[in-house]
């Protein structure tokens, strides 16, 4: 697992033994390729990672220039992983990295002055995670006033389950499959 492009290209990350299912390099490449195809830049964003495992998918995007990125992970070992990568690129990279070590509702729950305003957010959760789940967090996230006008929120999932229904206050982008995994994208 590497940094596909950016300040930090090339770098190896670590991932922990069975706690996680990393994005693999190819489906980083392919997210971040639609990504900047709708947005131009990931240079200056703010980038919300929850459910984020060993960070590469919020590393990828500090590499490739945002200017902050929150991730959000409930396992102490996951935790400690993002935090061990991002010392592995910190010096080639300039924008902020911050890992919270708690659940996705939990922090979906902070008080709404400690939640930013993004212009992506990216969900990877377990793939056993049921649709109604992914839903509600979905909505949350709408209903806390979490995303920017025309925010990107991009979804990973198992490409062997049915898709999830977009909210109110976004609506479907675009999908793409990637071996096991579907990605979704949406926008606000």
């Amino acid at each position: 697992m590497r940094i596909i492009a950016g300040s930090a290209k090339g770098r190896t990350l670590t991932q922990p033994a069975g706690v996680t299912r990393p994005t693999s390099d190819r489906t980083r490449e392919g997210i971040f390729s639609a990504l900047e195809s709708e947005i131009g830049t990931c240079v200056g964003i703010t980038f919300l990672d929850l459910f984020g495992g060993t960070g590469a998918v919020g590393l990828e995007a500090l590499s490739r220039g945002a200017s902050e990125v929150i991730v959000v992970e409930k396992d102490v070992k996951a935790a400690n992983v993002c935090r061990e990568n991002y010392e592995l690129i910190s010096r080639s990279t300039s924008g902020n990295f911050s890992v919270l070590r708690m659940s996705v509702d939990n922090y979906l729950d902070l008080e709404a002055s400690k939640l930013p305003s993004c212009d992506v957010v990216y969900l990877d959760p377990p793939y056993e995670v049921t649709n109604e789940v992914i839903e509600k967090i979905l909505g949350k996230i709408c209903d806390r006033g979490l995303l920017h006008a025309d925010a990107v929120v991009i979804v990973e999932r198992s490409s062997r389950t049915k898709p999830f229904t977009w909210p109110a206050g976004l609506k479907a982008l675009k999908e793409r499959k990637y071996g096991e995994g579907a990605v979704y994208f949406g926008v606000s």
